[in-house]
């Protein structure tokens, strides 16, 4: 996989230039961080709730 442009140069690209670009890799990605984000807030929640209630 070699540079898609014929100059290495800004002024040649016209829309968005990364990895997976063109694929489901930007949608798996999201679902990714999207799942990891509600874990994170779950346990968080669950573990603020435990102490919240050791102080009853």
């Amino acid at each position: 996989m070699g540079f898609p442009y014929s100059e290495a140069s800004w002024s040649v690209v016209d829309g968005a230039m990364f990895m997976g670009w063109g694929s489901g890799m930007p949608g798996v990605y999201t679902a990714i961080a999207a799942v990891v984000c509600l874990a994170v807030l779950f346990f968080g929640n669950r573990s603020e709730h435990d102490r919240y209630g050791d102080h009853d």
